[in-house]
């Protein structure tokens, strides 16, 4: 386990206008200050339409919570029509970044190259980077996942200063449990949170924390934090609603109060 605070990080992804987003943000405050989470950082990862709304919220209520993006292009300005750039989201108090989340690979062609200068753009920046990584079902199937996700993080990682190295969370998502409702047993979290983090040891990263985005929610979450070993979650749907976002918070922070 990492010596690192647990960091749960909830990805609305295309959902909620900045409306929804401050009623949802709102709710989870109510929640955590009726019984504050002490052992994990909360991120909320906002549309960018929803993060100046959300920013003023969280701020102005001194919520307990973090901003994050769900994406940013590696350059800092220019002809990049639809873009946003780290200026921009810092600006915003946004400390979180999403790199090469697996819709942004597969949907919209993001490659490994342009990953890896991501990756440099946000801590170079100042800003957390959470580097998504994960295999297809058929990489699973191939019994060839150590391998691919290796190769994932050798593509984002080997230009990389180790001066920027505390910047980096690596996310592990695999494809074939996103959104599918197959979700990975604890033993196979367990076993690719423990391999990348030997992964990233080996790469001179004295803590190296690795989270786990796979359709976690509300009832699995105990489980896998309790059982798999893992420094937190990259949550999707069931961060869209209050109640179940904060159930996923509690169940870490009560695994990690009674490690701790």
């Amino acid at each position: 386990m990492s010596a690192r605070r647990p960091l749960v990080i909830g990805n609305w992804k295309m959902n909620l206008d900045y409306v929804e987003g401050l009623h949802l943000v709102q709710q989870l405050g109510v929640l955590m200050k009726n019984r504050p989470v002490e052992h994990v950082e909360v991120v909320v990862a906002a549309p960018f339409v929803d993060l100046r709304s959300v920013s003023s919220i969280v701020d102005s209520e001194r919520f307990s919570m973090s901003l994050g993006a769900q994406h940013v292009n590696a350059n800092e300005n220019g002809a990049h029509t639809g873009e946003i750039s780290t200026s921009m989201l810092k600006r915003l108090n946004v400390e979180w970044v999403l790199v090469g989340h697996s819709e942004r690979r597969v949907h919209y062609a993001m490659s490994d190259e342009i990953v890896a200068q991501t990756l440099s753009a946000v801590v170079r920046a100042g800003q957390h980077a959470v580097l998504c990584v994960g295999e297809e079902r058929s990489i699973r199937e191939s019994n060839t996942y150590c391998q691919y996700v290796t190769a994932q993080l050798e593509s984002a990682l080997g230009g990389l200063d180790e001066k920027f190295y505390n910047f980096v969370t690596v996310a592990y998502e695999p494809l074939w449990a996103i959104g599918t409702g197959v979700n990975a047993s604890p033993e196979q979290v367990r076993e690719m949170t423990s391999f990348l983090r030997k992964e990233l040891r080996a790469r001179s990263f004295t803590s190296p924390q690795v989270i786990y985005g796979g359709s976690v929610n509300a009832e699995n979450a105990a489980t896998l934090v309790g059982e798999s070993d893992v420094d937190g979650f990259l949550v999707g749907g069931a961060s869209l609603k209050a109640e179940s976002f904060y159930a996923i918070l509690r169940a870490c922070d009560d695994c990690y109060a009674v490690k701790r």
